[in-house]
């Protein structure tokens, strides 16, 4: 593929965020960088979204998935529908009854100061690392599309791409989020389809039927695994898409913010009804283009690559035509950002509010100068993890996202469990200690499971483990109130 062609297609695009930008940041109040002055349509936020949650990952990690597990990750989707529920019907109506900002302070009013620090800490070690490996998977791409052409190394590509990032979101911040979001779904989603229409082509498919049936056909479309023991047990996945759903969506101060910006809770809980019932039918068109690109394969004697991930990259830039290559660039490069730009403002909010209390003790104008610094900084921390997991990743991207997750969200999911669900008060002081025990005993439970319980393999059901022993910690160290 034509680098220079490349790089016309990610200049106009960048451009193109940064008129965004710059029209959503014209009338700013104090509150627009973090709230978005509530006034963000629901339509809008819940096609945004999408995006968000895809990112990179689904965009390229799930096709690629496909070879190594078929369609078992649909079994997790169907959790989603679950832990959507739970969140429009139980989460949305309490954060938006506190008129909350950060949704951690909510563990402040529940149990204490060092609940509240514990919840925010957590969010903000596990969206640095989520987000930043989502980047990570598409730097990885741009930098043998176009960086490694130009001769630039990956540390100074990596550099350019969360600068970009943090010029069009440091003014505007979820107010421009809201509107970036809905664009990079689209070109996403674009991408998405252009290819699945080319390689049914090139398959000689003739119509959506034909193509429906030829996919469901292939053994990669197997959706169910009843083996109990296995990691992808029908069990283990749909209860487990249910608790990501509600720790990564729920409990997550990015994907809430945007919910937040909604101008009253009816519109929140619509919102959250429409992207629930898109982001399903969106997940299976993924996964059938995975079958299809592995067909694809098959049929022009295409060795596969060693990683999965590297699959849909690699037909799309050399072996597709130059148009789907282009709109492949350009949906990855949508995919990268509409993680990263969300995530810098949600970190910014959470350290801000939760741990600065930039809303009590400083002036409107020493606020805002601070929140900048906070901004740039949380920039260059992701700058820096990218970096590290360049060198120690050795999976794929999707299964290293909800391993993360299922450390570092289960101290979040057993706190606002026992806050939601039982009328204890807990000693505060202990809440830090069990936060990193609940890990850490997961983990070892996790190694040594095969060994201990007859050939049991965790998968993603680690975060409701791990959440269980926050819970069963927390009732150890309550009392009643």
């Amino acid at each position: 593929m034509d680098s220079n062609l490349v790089l016309i297609v990610i200049t106009s695009y960048f451009l193109l965020l940064f008129l965004i930008s710059w029209l959503t940041s014209r009338k700013l109040t104090a509150d627009t960088f973090f709230t978005g002055d509530r006034q963000s349509p629901w339509f809008l936020v819940a096609f945004g979204m999408i995006g968000a949650s895809l990112s990179g990952v689904t965009f390229i990690s799930v096709p690629g998935e496909v070879g190594n597990s078929n369609f078992y990750y649909f079994q997790l989707v169907l959790g989603y529908t679950v832990g959507y529920t739970v969140i429009a019907k139980l989460l949305l109506p309490l954060y938006y009854r506190l008129n909350l900002v950060s949704i951690y302070s909510y563990l402040e009013t529940r149990f204490g100061f060092w609940s509240y620090k514990t919840g925010a800490f957590f969010f903000i070690l596990s969206r640095t690392l989520g987000s930043s490996i989502r980047v990570f998977l598409v730097a990885g791409v741009l930098q043998l599309i176009l960086f490694d052409h130009w001769g630039i190394p990956f540390w100074v590509s990596v550099l350019i791409t969360v600068t970009l990032i943090w010029m069009y979101t440091f003014r505007g911040g979820i107010k421009t989020v809201v509107w970036t979001d809905t664009l990079q779904t689209f070109f996403m989603l674009l991408a998405v389809v252009v290819s699945i229409i080319l390689v049914a082509k090139e398959l000689g498919l003739s119509g959506l039927g034909d193509l429906m049936v030829t996919v469901s056909e292939q053994p990669y479309s197997r959706v169910f695994d009843w083996d109990w023991k296995s990691g992808t047990n029908f069990f283990k996945q749909f209860f487990s898409g249910a608790f990501i759903v509600i720790v990564m969506t729920g409990l997550d101060q990015d994907m809430m913010q945007k919910n937040l910006t909604c101008r009253n809770l009816k519109d929140a809980q619509k919102n959250m009804f429409w992207f629930t019932n898109i982001l399903v039918f969106v997940n299976l068109i993924f996964l059938a283009l995975g079958v299809l690109l592995y067909m694809y394969a098959a049929e022009h004697q295409i060795a596969l690559p060693e990683r999965t991930d590297d699959l849909y990259p690699l037909l799309a830039t050399s072996y597709f035509s130059t148009f789907v290559g282009l709109v492949f660039v350009l949906g990855i490069t949508a995919a990268a950002y509409s993680s990263a730009d969300s995530t810098l403002t949600a970190l910014t909010t959470s350290f801000c509010y939760d741990f600065l209390e930039i809303d009590k003790k400083y002036t409107q104008k020493e606020a805002v100068r601070l929140r900048k610094k906070v901004h740039l900084g949380f920039t260059f921390i992701m700058f820096l993890v990218i970096l590290g997991f360049r060198w120690i990743n050795d999976q794929s991207v999707i299964n290293a996202v909800f391993t993360i997750a299922g450390y570092t969200y289960g101290p979040l999911l057993g706190l606002y469990s026992f806050g939601l669900f039982t009328k204890f008060q807990v000693r505060d002081k202990w809440v830090p200690v069990l936060a990193v025990l609940a890990p850490l005993i997961s983990f070892l439970l996790s190694f040594q499971s095969e060994a201990w319980f007859g050939g049991y393999q965790f998968g993603f059901e680690l975060l409701i483990l791990n959440g269980l022993l926050m819970f069963m910690g927390l009732m150890i160290v309550s009392r009643k109130s």
